[in-house]
């Protein structure tokens, strides 16, 4: 919409004078009837220092005053203007949205998601946080930067040593391979088994903090049992990721990076930015205008090495965060992590800047997002009370390959043809209802409403694609050839206004939705988008519908444009679709 630009930006000029260069963002009225698009003169006024109604009857008057082939006509309505545009302007400028001018490089971002634990295969929190990080990173990427994907796997602690402990007590030798399980699977099995064992046996808990100290002693033997641990975890990852479509540029260990924080730590207290406390740990004093005091008033203090050497969270935090920084050159570190490290991350900008490396610390931001609740509560993973990601997209395609198999016979398809399908759905469904709300906020997962045909969900919007799929093949098998459609024809009923207004939204609400690193604003425009074409589609025929053919292959064009947004649309968020549902 580069023409009506200029020509408000024209009309401004004549209105108020050639020194007012301001052109406002075009927004969407209430309705379609008034107008395809509206322009609020609230900033405008703001800068003049005139009443925003009063701007708003003068900007009407001066684009009215010289109307050309973008506008049609200018209405003033309190403090905004309502945009009629010409038929052929409109549908020209919607059809090339479709195909969007590549963006200049913005800088380079990288986004750090998922980040499991070697302890415990992933689970619903996991698929949120997953959806969240891939879909955030492809809306960035899209918007112009260049973007990392990371990931970075926790394969050391506490947590791990653990599961490690109960393998060695209780394991009797089995292995994955022995007992046929999921190698993730196997280990989270034994996570759960320490917890159970240790409210039975309290001295587990030392036994474990000692295998950590062998651990970082480099004993051999711990070494090896935990490398063979981790690599059944790493497989069933693999597996997992493939599955939800998760993937990563760069992938670092903890068990690399804590020694980069190790080392920072210990040049710190050199420095005397930390101080070691009297049962010999070392720790960051907080600052009380920011963190606030202890209950006896008494300053706050972060550990960053605990009493026998060994390093906690945010250690590791240091060293990866000043690694990255050195070697990829970022203007900004996103975390897609839990809202319950919310503090973590403002002690982790707190020790950086107080290290002196406040230049990028700042850069560094916490996607923090809420919960995924269960029926019954949250889920805990020592109690093995967690969804499994696995068993989650099994069950999503299951209940869609049911749905499928109903709808068409369970003869006339192949049955691997309907659980490629069911897969799709499933997993579509899945993601879509994970990132339909704002990051900030608790979910409670509900699978069949995700799974409905009906309403704001994955499944309506694959089927408004699915849909315009099979009148488009069948054009086709018509001969009908769309390619020099005459867009002028098109824009004589609403339904086809509002699809021309929401495919030339689409790439502003993707920018929108990357600018404030929320999935959900663009999750919804795409939304939009589907019921914006079935509205059209159960209110007017395309084909056979005893029109003209100039107009039928009008309409085409319009689909397929829309086609092809829904496509990309449904894309950017990690979700595929299908040309037969």
């Amino acid at each position: 919409m580069d023409n009506l630009r200029f020509e408000i930006e024209s009309a401004i000029g004549r209105a108020f004078g050639s020194g007012v260069s301001a052109v406002p963002e075009l927004e969407v009225p209430p309705d379609i009837k008034f107008g395809d698009f509206a322009i609020s003169c609230f900033s405008l006024a703001k800068k003049l220092g005139k009443n925003p109604m009063q701007v708003a009857q003068a900007l009407t008057e001066s684009l009215n005053s010289d109307v050309s082939g973008v506008l049609v006509r200018a209405t003033a309505v309190g403090p905004y203007v309502n945009l009629a545009l010409a038929d052929r302007a409109l549908f020209e400028s919607a059809f090339s949205s479709a195909h969007p001018e590549a963006v200049g490089v913005r800088g380079q971002v990288m986004v750090e998601y998922l980040s499991p634990n070697t302890n415990k295969p992933l689970h619903l929190g996991h698929v949120r946080n997953g959806c969240l990080g891939a879909a955030t990173s492809n809306l960035l990427e899209h918007s112009g930067f260049r973007v990392i994907r990371a990931e970075l796997i926790n394969d050391r602690g506490i947590h791990i040593m653990k599961s490690l402990l109960a393998w060695q007590k209780f394991g009797n030798g089995e292995t994955p391979q022995s007992t046929g399980e999921k190698g993730d699977h196997f280990v989270g099995r034994y996570y759960v088994r320490y917890s159970q064992e240790e409210a039975k046996d309290p001295s587990l808990k030392g036994q474990a903090q000692d295998l950590l100290r062998r651990w970082e002693g480099g004993d051999a033997e711990i070494v090896a049992l935990w490398k063979r641990m981790n690599q059944w975890v790493y497989g069933g990852f693999e597996e997992t990721c493939r599955r939800f479509g998760f993937g990563f540029d760069k992938v670092d260990l903890e068990s690399d990076t804590y020694r980069l924080g190790k080392s920072i730590v210990e040049d710190g207290l050199k420095r005397g930015v930390f101080v070691r406390a009297d049962d010999g740990s070392i720790c960051f004093p907080l600052s009380a205008d920011e963190f606030g005091t202890n209950e006896d008033g008494s300053p706050k203090r972060l550990t960053l090495l605990r009493s026998d050497g060994t390093s906690v969270y945010v250690t590791q935090d240091l060293g990866t965060a000043d690694l990255r920084f050195r070697t990829h050159g970022l203007d900004r570190l996103i975390h897609v992590v839990g809202s319950e490290q919310v503090y973590h991350f403002r002690t982790l900008k707190a020790v950086l800047k107080a290290l002196g490396r406040g230049d990028w610390a700042d850069a560094i931001h916490h996607l923090s997002y809420g919960m995924v609740l269960l029926p019954d509560g949250k889920m805990k993973s020592r109690e093995g009370k967690v969804v499994d990601a696995d068993d989650l997209l099994d069950g999503m395609s299951d209940m869609a390959a049911q749905a499928i198999a109903e709808k068409h016979g369970s003869d006339s398809l192949e049955a691997e043809e309907i659980r490629r399908r069911a897969e799709v759905i499933g997993l579509g469904s899945i993601k879509f209802h994970l990132l339909k709300c704002g990051a900030t906020q608790e979910i409670r997962f509900n699978p069949k409403e995700s799974l409905s045909f009906d309403g704001m969900t994955g499944p309506y919007c694959q089927y408004a694609y699915a849909r315009i799929a099979s009148i488009l093949a069948r054009a086709r098998a018509e001969s009908l050839d769309w390619g020099q459609a005459d867009p002028g024809l098109l824009g004589k009923n609403s339904e086809e206004r509002l699809l021309a207004q929401n495919l030339l939204l689409f790439n502003r609400k993707a920018f929108e939705a990357a600018e404030s690193l929320n999935p959900a604003v663009f999750l919804a425009h795409v939304y939009d988008l589907a019921k914006a074409f079935n509205q059209f589609y159960h209110r007017h025929q395309v084909l056979g519908s005893g029109d003209d053919r100039e107009l039928t292959k009008a309409r085409l064009a319009m689909l397929s444009a829309v086609q092809e947004a829904l496509k990309s649309g449904l894309g950017l968020l990690g979700i595929g679709v299908l040309e037969t549902m």
